[in-house]
């Protein structure tokens, strides 16, 4: 196979490789971006048509680009990203390769940097920058057998409703795409169900701002860590139809049905766990917490912002939360498909490298791994909660390119 040398090799041309291209770019170093088919292949390939950005186009984007034709305060539709990253690439002349992957990654054996074997032959690369970003590997639990009578697909491939046969729909999980795909299929006058499990619920908007916004001022966005208790919770939170709060009782109220977690499958009948009204709750404290820091903040601050108090109307609990379903027979329910958005898992299996944990993620210190010259980019909490956003991961990979520069300077 052929063989080429180069000083630093990025892996991934989505936001977190092309932050790293512009970086190591300004600094005048040598570098080659491969990516396995197009640029922002997992915005054109694996999200659903009428996907728009969770955050508005003031603030999802790079500080030195802006989004065209996109209102500030809009949400950009899912091509005009793809659009907006295909142009940045071409701003800062990035030296992309597409239609390479990586098969894997070693150490060369005389230790002088790594070995990435591909499709179209062999880099040796002095540095290599993993930006394959946080959602790499779609999972969901083998609950429901495949030989249950109903299609099961992962969110990562639902595109639109008419994809779907004729017949119910039961999305797992309440996180930001479980949720909008659910309100887009009730909407295209789909039976729906709804399995909401542990989630925040912060508000759209707040005294005439977005919550990205309250973030960034009360300090959120800067968050190093989160509790053990909620490492694992998802956002709730929709940029759709001009963006708006998600509200599940709403939700029901317009008649989708909420069920608890999908705990276990047994002769065509799925069982729900019972805390369903717990979790609807505990999004409810999470809203209202949110609000509560907004106001200290505006009181703190002497701000002139609109006070809002009918956003904490928080309205009865529908039906199906104070009398929740345990279970539903599927084929009397006539659910004919089943969607997991149950999220996604790293696959680093292709790096051949001891630096991994026991859940496979790697050990590394703000991206740089213990295996020196081989870094990680575009990770969620890889510094702090904004590294797996667009803007983020900017500023992380602006750290990155520092950390390889100083060590090309120790090795002249």
């Amino acid at each position: 196979m052929a063989s080429e040398r180069i000083d630093t090799l990025v892996i991934g041309a989505g936001q977190a490789g092309l932050a790293m291209s512009e970086h190591l770019g300004r600094r005048g170093l040598s570098h080659l971006v491969i990516e396995r088919k197009r640029i922002a292949e997992r915005w054109r390939s694996e999200r659903w048509d009428s996907l728009v950005a969770n955050g508005p186009a003031w603030h999802d984007r790079f500080p030195n680009m802006l989004f065209a034709g996109v209102d500030p305060d809009g949400f950009a539709p899912r091509g005009d990203i793809v659009a907006y990253f295909e142009a940045y690439a071409r701003q800062i002349a990035a030296p992309i390769r597409c239609g390479v992957e990586v098969l894997s990654l070693r150490r060369n054996a005389d230790g002088s940097g790594f070995v990435a074997t591909t499709s179209e032959g062999v880099i040796e690369a002095t540095n290599v920058v993993v930006a394959t970003g946080p959602f790499q590997k779609p999972v969901f639990p083998p609950i429901i057998p495949p030989d249950a009578g109903v299609m099961q697909i992962h969110s990562s491939t639902y595109q639109n409703p008419s994809q779907l046969p004729e017949g119910g729909v039961l999305v797992i999980g309440a996180g930001s795409s479980g949720a909008q795909i659910a309100d887009e299929l009730r909407r295209a006058g789909r039976p729906v169900w709804l399995s909401v499990g542990p989630h925040d619920r912060p508000p759209r908007r707040y005294r005439g701002r977005d919550f990205v916004w309250w973030l960034g001022v009360l300090g959120m966005w800067d968050m190093e860590s989160r509790s053990p208790a909620t490492e694992h919770v998802t956002i709730a939170v929709s940029g759709a139809r001009g963006g708006h709060t998600v509200d599940f009782r709403r939700l029901a109220a317009d008649g989708m049905t909420l069920v608890g977690m999908t705990k276990s499958f047994c002769d065509g009948v799925l069982h729900f766990t019972p805390d369903l009204k717990a979790h609807i709750d505990q999004g409810d404290a999470n809203y209202l917490a949110m609000l509560d820091a907004a106001d200290a903040y505006v009181e703190k601050e002497g701000l002139d912002l609109p006070e809002e108090p009918e956003a904490r109307i928080i309205g009865p609990d529908p039906a199906c939360v104070t009398d929740p379903l345990p279970a539903l027979d599927l084929k009397k329910a006539q659910i004919a498909s089943v969607i997991w958005a149950t999220g996604y898992v790293l696959d680093f299996g292709w790096i051949k490298a001891d630096i991994f944990d026991a859940r496979g993620i790697p050990r590394h210190r703000k991206g740089v791994s213990e295996e020196p010259g081989l870094y990680f980019l575009g990770l969620a909490w890889l510094t702090r909660r904004a590294s797996p956003f667009i803007w983020g991961v900017w500023h992380d990979a602006d750290a990155l390119a520092g950390q390889i520069a100083a060590r090309a300077r120790g090795a002249g």
